[in-house]
């Protein structure tokens, strides 16, 4: 794809939109929710405000504050990151002054992941000035912070689901949760950094809250039935692997005979490679979230996706 074609259908892309789910809870979506274009969120009573993760590019996360700064009249002074990848974390950064607050393994692995431009792999993007930012607030299962009067719980729910260091923020006074990338609404979910069967653990505990709204980490706001989505997809992916072990296949091999049937309009669909390789891994007894090799895992999606660099309009 050539520059100025992708930079065309960049600015097609509808804006970033702000949906207040409850009172004072707001969903910042940014569509279409693809590779590295995730949603962010905040939470405003009294004089507090919290952000629910930043965004991929200097761009984008300089547009979310100042949409904070808009709606709230300040800036955020606490920062939350659901999990360490840099469509959460690269723009840390732009909030100097915010406690960063993440699970302790977040903080592990932002620092020696630094800022990833993976161009090549990914269409090119201009990432922008940004410099690693972890968080130095961490935790390892649970955490309450408050804004003014509001309660906001933080929990770790298993030791690897969509990477080893998920974190929900749950508000029970407004019956929100924000999942990060434990759940995506219209998109391909990936398990490549963590595991499929730890990610199942985590939507039976995601149901138990009982959310009137979930905001994920991609695509917009729905109500609890969007984890049965996930949870029927990733339960595919399962069967998939065993079926495609026993038969001898490679993950590529296997992802290019699959009809993904109800899934096939999901976003990213290239992603089932990906999460056939972290699915293999578990069919030979790797424990959830144990190192494999993620590049090859890459090369194969993009062997999936017409030897061509992934999709990226960030």
């Amino acid at each position: 794809m050539s520059t100025s074609h992708h930079e065309h259908t960049r600015a097609t892309l509808p804006p970033p939109r702000t949906d207040e789910v409850a009172d004072g809870v707001f969903a910042y979506v940014q569509p279409d929710g693809t590779w590295w274009i995730n949603n962010c969120g905040f939470i405003a009573a009294g004089r507090q405000v919290v952000a629910i993760d930043t965004c991929s590019t200097e761009r984008r996360t300089r547009a979310y504050l100042s949409e904070v700064e808009r709606l709230t009249g300040r800036l955020p002074g606490l920062l939350v990151n659901t999990h360490h990848h840099g469509d959460h974390t690269n723009g840390n950064c732009l909030l100097p002054d915010a406690t960063v607050i993440g699970h302790e393994r977040c903080r592990t692995e932002v620092l020696a992941t630094g800022i990833l431009r993976p161009d090549g792999v990914f269409e090119t993007v201009d990432w922008g000035d940004l410099e690693p930012a972890a968080p130095f607030v961490t935790f390892s299962d649970r955490l309450d912070l408050w804004v003014g009067d509001l309660r906001v719980e933080l929990h770790h729910l298993t030791d690897a689901a969509h990477t080893t260091n998920d974190v929900v923020a749950w508000i029970p006074d407004r019956k929100v949760l924000y999942t990060g990338d434990l759940v995506f609404n219209g998109g391909t979910p990936f398990v490549l950094m963590g595991s499929v069967a730890g990610s199942l653990e985590a939507l039976d505990r995601i149901v138990q809250f009982d959310a009137d709204v979930l905001v994920p980490g991609h695509g917009g706001p729905i109500g609890r039935e969007g984890v049965d989505v996930v949870g029927r997809y990733l339960r595919f992916v399962q069967l998939l692997a065993e079926e495609g072990s026993r038969s001898g296949l490679t993950p590529l091999e296997l992802a290019r005979s699959t009809d993904l049937g109800e899934f096939g309009e999901l976003s990213d669909s290239e992603r089932l490679v990906g999460n056939l390789h972290r699915a293999y891994a578990e069919c030979s007894g790797a424990r959830p979230g144990a190192p494999i090799d993620i590049l090859a895992a890459f090369v194969d999606m993009m062997e999936l996706n017409g030897g061509r660099p992934l999709r990226c309009m960030a």
